[in-house]
């Protein structure tokens, strides 16, 4: 039984206004409207059909500029008219407004949702518009220079490109357009994107049920950095771990699988409708984290294409397209799949995906019993925690970086000087304990994540040094 759908539309007669829902096909996927039939799809016939036969492609020429099939029908003896729109490349108004197709009924666009859709109609979209007064004293050096620390492992662009100036690199990178910086530049590698769009950066809240927020941070600063420091601060003040050791090595595993948890952010980012001027936001409960992001589905799509085998349709293409060049994305579509498998490996419960017309939430949930289990805060336990009394590799590291931390340090000094490349595991294996016991400082403990923090040892941790 036929009804109406994205595609199909029933009118019992012809009326002017009816020019909105050719509109509305035109811009989506094309459909065809009937004249005729009542909203069951009983045919009931139209009225004077021939001479609308003769009328109905001026009409719609005149007033959409677009050219249509129309056909006269008979169906139960009774005269139909079909008029069957094609989907056209270009955005097509109808006294100056703008209608799309959503499921069986025409909507009309406003506000952000017409900016994005004509942007899109014409191949672009919102990280490629330039944006004047944005220039390359306002790109910032140290984010230009981790992407190209970043580009460089992954070597996925010309290593003789990230030799070149800024400037040059930039234009490589499609970030410069008509002479001018694009939004991308800007939200990639500016300080402070906040000073030229609001919104752009994450929220991430504590909460012990729906109501009651604890405690909260806000991560800002240029996107190619905020990856890592959103990751550390959840692990390092939201997220509880159940501890284990295979061994004298720690094991450390959370609920939401960090491969998942970094998916999960990327695709927000990479995702999120950086026009609107809310920030992407992480709420995190003892068993369940959520991530919302004010973004939308490719055209045409459901929950299903989502969830199912799909291209790589980024919202955002330039900022996709620099993420993926510093290995923080792949460019095949894969990163619900990666997801999923790596909450399957941890054999932890998959995700829920929540689509709304102006937003998209994804829901981990913890298995049961997981609180229970050998978890403990993160306050995070040391090797002293083990039954053991022998002295390990382990040790001997943790007593150099004492020793090589009784001044200041910055953490990727650290790391460089004994030979570690895994930030988050660096943090967990030596960082954390040293500082749950005392034995070493961050100079500034408010923001654990800022740029300028250093580490030193205490007079605790000299002391069991002199020991």
């Amino acid at each position: 039984m036929t009804i109406e759908s994205q595609t199909i539309e029933w009118k019992e007669q012809w009326k002017d206004e009816y020019l909105a829902w050719i509109s509305g096909f035109a811009n989506s996927s094309g459909g065809t409207l009937v004249l005729g039939k009542n909203d069951t799809g009983e045919p009931i016939g139209v009225i004077n059909a021939k001479k609308l036969m003769t009328d109905l492609p001026n009409k719609i020429r005149d007033g959409l500029g677009i050219i249509v099939e129309i056909h006269l029908l008979c169906e139960k003896d009774k005269d139909l008219i079909e008029i069957k729109v094609p989907a056209y490349p270009v955005p097509i108004s109808y006294k100056g407004r703008y209608y799309i197709r959503s499921g069986a009924t025409n909507q009309r666009l406003s506000g952000h949702a017409l900016e994005s859709f004509i942007l899109n109609k014409r191949g672009a979209s919102w990280d490629n518009l330039p944006l004047p007064g944005f220039t390359l004293d306002n790109i910032s050096d140290q984010a230009v220079k981790h992407f190209k620390k970043l580009a460089a492992k992954k070597g996925r662009i010309p290593a003789d490109y990230l030799d070149e100036p800024k400037e040059n690199l930039l234009e490589r990178l499609g970030l410069i357009k008509d002479g001018y910086l694009t939004n991308a530049a800007m939200l990639l590698f500016s300080e402070d994107p906040q000073r030229w769009q609001q919104g752009a950066y994450v929220k991430i809240g504590f909460f012990r049920n729906h109501a009651d927020l604890e405690y909260q941070d806000e991560i800002r600063g240029p996107l190619i950095d905020q990856i890592d420091r959103i990751i550390e601060v959840i692990h390092l003040k939201y997220m509880k771990a159940r501890i284990t050791y295979e061994g004298i090595q720690r094991i450390e595993r959370y609920f939401v699988p960090d491969e998942a948890l970094r998916e999960a952010i990327l695709n927000a980012i990479c995702h999120k409708d950086y026009s609107r001027s809310i920030p992407i936001q992480i709420s995190v409960y003892d068993d369940q984290l959520y991530i919302g992001n004010v973004g939308r589905l490719p055209e045409h799509w459901t929950i299903d294409d989502l969830l199912g085998k799909h291209n790589s349709i980024p919202f955002n293409p330039d900022i996709a397209n620099v993420f993926y060049l510093a290995g923080h994305i792949e460019s095949w579509g894969r990163g619900i799949e990666k997801i999923f498998n790596a909450c399957k490996a941890e054999n932890v419960p998959e995700p829920k995906f929540k689509v709304h017309p102006g937003d998209i939430m994804i829901h981990f949930t913890a298995p049961k019993g997981f609180a229970e289990l050998g978890v403990k805060d993160n306050n995070y336990v040391t090797k002293n925690d083990q039954d053991s009394d022998q002295d390990s590799d382990q040790d001997v590291q943790i007593k150099s970086i004492l020793e090589f931390c009784i001044i200041e340090r910055a953490l990727e000094d650290i790391m460089k000087r004994f030979g570690m490349s895994h930030k988050t595991y660096f943090r967990r294996t030596y960082i954390n304990p040293l500082l749950d016991d005392g034995l070493m400082r961050m100079t500034i403990p408010d923001k654990p994540t800022s740029r300028n923090q250093r580490y030193i040892t205490t007079q605790k941790g000299q002391d069991l040094l002199g020991e």
